[in-house]
C-alpha cells in the first residue's frame, strides 16, 4: 500500500485507503482528516502512521484526542514499519513535545512525506515549526523536486512567495493550483494573502466573496476566508461591512472550535481599536467556546490569540493567570515570547499603555517565532499603535502607520495616521518623507 505521493504505508488496503483520505483532506482543507485517520486505525489497530496523524492533528487543531495515547500506539507499532515510518513517528512525537528538529531532518531524506511538509511550513493548515521565514522556505524549496507540478504543492509554493513578498509569482502560481484544483484550499489561501499584501482591497474582496460561496464552500476553514474578507473590509474603513461579516460568517460557534480565537476574536479586537469603531460585539463568547484552549493553549500561536482575547475582554487577572502559565511551559516560544507578549497586554488592560507599547516594541523581532502569517502577526503591530496613541505618542503612532502604509494601502491606516498627526502639538515640525518610486 502507497500514500498519495508513493510512500509505503505498513498497513492493508482498507485502512491504507482511509488514510489517504484523511491526508487528502488535509492538503484540501477539506473536512474529515481525523475521522479517516481514526478510521484508518480502526481497520488496523497497529497502523503507526494512523495513530501518529491523530495524534498530530489533535494536537495542531486543537481536538479532543487522547494524544499521548496515541503517540504510544504509534510508537509501539513503529517497531515493526518501515524506516521511514519510524522516522515519521518519531518526528510527530518530538514536534508534539515542542522539538521539531527531527521532523526537518526527516524531511531532508523523505521530502515527498506531504503531511509532515504540511505541517513544517506556517500555512492556513498549521502554525508550522519554530524556524526563521527564510529556513522554511528553503525547505519548500529543496522539496520541490519530489512534486513537481503537483497541484498542492505548488499551492503551497504559492504561500512561500507572497510570504518573500513576490507577490506577482505566488498569484500566478495561485491561480495555476486553482485552475488544477478549484477547491484547493492552500491556493486560495496563497491568492488572499497577495490580495491584501499588496493592498488590492476591492479586487481581493470580489474574489474572496465569490470562493467562498461556490469553489470553496466545502472547505473546512471556511471562517478563516471570512476573515480575510472582512480584513479587506476593515483595511477600507468599511465597518459596517465587516459588522455584517461577522453576524453572518465570524459568530463563535462549536463547530470553530478554537479557530474562533484565532478568526472571530482577532477579528473583534482589530475592529475595537479601529478609528470611529461602535458597537463592537464582546468576545465573551468567543472565550466560551473553546475552555481547554484557553486554560492551556497547545501552542505559542495560540497563547498568543489567548492573550488577545483576554486584552479585549479587559481581563486583568486572566492575562495575570496566562502570563504565569506562559512561563512555566515546556514549550520554550511559550515561554520566550508569549509571556512578554502576554505581561504587554496585561499592561495595556490595567491601564499602562506606554510600557505595553514599550514590552511590545521590544518583542517585535521575535513575533516570527508564534507561527502564522505575517498578516495574522500583525495584530501585535496594531495593538502597539492603539497603545501608543492611548499613550499621547502621537509623533511613534504616526511613524509605525508611516511605515505600515509605505507596505500596503488602506484607507484605515491613512485615516488612523491622520487621527494621530492631528493629535500633535503645532509646535511639532512637519516630518519630510522620501517618496518611494
Amino acid at each position: 500500500m502507497r500514500d498519495l505521493y508513493g510512500l509505503r504505508l505498513t498497513t492493508g488496503e482498507q485502512a491504507g485507503r482511509a488514510y489517504n483520505e484523511a491526508i487528502a483532506a488535509v492538503l484540501r482543507l477539506h473536512p474529515g482528516a481525523i475521522g479517516g485517520a481514526s478510521r484508518a486505525i480502526a481497520l488496523d489497530p497497529t497502523f503507526a502512521l494512523g495513530h501518529a496523524a491523530v495524534a498530530l492533528l489533535g494536537y495542531e487543531f486543537g481536538e479532543r484526542v487522547d494524544i499521548s495515547a496515541r503517540l504510544a500506539a504509534a510508537r509501539r507499532h513503529a517497531v515493526g514499519a518501515t524506516e521511514r515510518e519510524r522516522s515519521h513517528v518519531h518526528a510527530v512525537e518530538r514536534h508534539v513535545g515542542g522539538d521539531s528538529g527531527p521532523l526537518l531532518r526527516h524531511l531532508e531524506q523523505w521530502p515527498a512525506d506531504s503531511l509532515l511538509l504540511s505541517v513544517a511550513v506556517p500555512t492556513i493548515a498549521f502554525t508550522g515549526a519554530p524556524i526563521l521565514p527564510g529556513q522554511a522556505w528553503d525547505l519548500v524549496e529543496s522539496c520541490r523536486p519530489a512534486y513537481g507540478d503537483d497541484w498542492w504543492f505548488t499551492g503551497l509554493l504559492a504561500f512561500m512567495r507572497q510570504e518573500q513578498h513576490r507577490f506577482d509569482e505566488a498569484m500566478d502560481l495561485a491561480c495555476r493550483s486553482l485552475d488544477a484544483e478549484p477547491a484547493g484550499g492552500h491556493a486560495a489561501h496563497a491568492r488572499a494573502h497577495a490580495h491584501y499584501e499588496t493592498g488590492d482591497h476591492v479586487s481581493g474582496l470580489a474574489w474572496m466573496d465569490d470562493w467562498i460561496t461556490h469553489d470553496g464552500r466545502t472547505v473546512e476553514r471556511l471562517a478563516h476566508f471570512s476573515w480575510h474578507a472582512a480584513m479587506h473590509e476593515l483595511s477600507l474603513g468599511d465597518l459596517d461591512a465587516v459588522a455584517r461579516r461577522y453576524d453572518d460568517q465570524l459568530q463563535p460557534t462549536p463547530a470553530l472550535g478554537c479557530r474562533a480565537l484565532v478568526d472571530s476574536g482577532s477579528l473583534l479586537w482589530r475592529w475595537s481599536i479601529t478609528p470611529g469603531a461602535d458597537g463592537v460585539p464582546p468576545i465573551d463568547d468567543v472565550l466560551a467556546i473553546a475552555p481547554d484552549v484557553v486554560a492551556a493553549p497547545p501552542t505559542a500561536f495560540m497563547a498568543m490569540h489567548v492573550a488577545v482575547a483576554h486584552c479585549a475582554a479587559g481581563d486583568t487577572a486572566a492575562l495575570v493567570s496566562l502570563e504565569s502559565w506562559c512561563a512555566r511551559s515546556d514549550n520554550r516560544c511559550i515561554r520566550e515570547v508569549c509571556t512578554p507578549l502576554t505581561q504587554a497586554l496585561r499592561r495595556l488592560a490595567s491601564g499602562d499603555p506606554g510600557k505595553a507599547a514599550d514590552d511590545l516594541a521590544a518583542i517585535e523581532s521575535q513575533l516570527w517565532r508564534v507561527g502564522g502569517s505575517e498578516a495574522q502577526r500583525e495584530i501585535v503591530e496594531e495593538t502597539r499603535i492603539a497603545a501608543l496613541l492611548r499613550a499621547g505618542r502621537y509623533l511613534e503612532a504616526r511613524d509605525v502607520l508611516d511605515t505600515r502604509l509605505d507596505r500596503r494601502h488602506s484607507p484605515r491606516d491613512r485615516r488612523w495616521r491622520d487621527e494621530a498627526a492631528s493629535s500633535l502639538p503645532a509646535s511639532s515640525a512637519p516630518r519630510i518623507r522620501k517618496l518611494r518610486l
